[in-house]
């Protein structure tokens, strides 16, 4: 079992014992999405894995967050917020604005990048090195910068 596969079961059981309605919710969901995942698979995910499967949770929190607000839905929101404060700490911590240009740029001389049209080499080389880390869409649209200048 992988670190954080091991970290969620035990939060779990934590959340359990305490009566954590919200926390034993979200945690269910994650680790019943995780399950899925593996038996699709046919394995035990990895810790990569795991993270992949906190951010779709995450993403879509953050799509029902925006659907409640725009329905005038504001409780539903506060608590898909609430959901989402929970899922984000297990994420690895963001990568600041330098380290993520330090990481395209490594991904640039990784792929050996010298025009737009090399953008998918880098992506390729890039996301799984910022993934839970940083914005793809931020990361894309930096990538697209540094590649035009060159």
């Amino acid at each position: 079992m992988g670190v954080l596969k091991a970290r969620l079961a035990e939060d779990l059981k934590t959340a359990l014992k305490s009566g954590d309605r919200l926390r034993t919710s979200v945690l269910r969901l994650l680790y019943a999405l995780i399950k899925n995942r593996e038996i699709e698979r046919r394995g035990e995910l990895d810790d990569a894995e795991i993270i992949q499967a906190v951010i779709a949770s995450c993403k879509t929190r953050k799509e029902a967050i925006e659907q409640f607000r725009k329905g005038g839905r504001d409780e539903l929101a506060a608590k898909e917020e609430a959901e989402l404060t929970l899922l984000e700490a297990y994420l690895p911590p963001p990568l600041s604005p330098e380290e993520l240009r330090s990481k395209i740029e490594e991904a640039l001389l990784t792929a050996q990048a010298s025009s737009l049209k090399d953008m998918g080499k880098v992506m390729a080389v890039l996301m799984p090195e910022i993934a839970g880390r940083a914005d793809g869409k931020v990361a894309s649209q930096l990538v697209k910068e540094a590649l035009s200048q060159r």
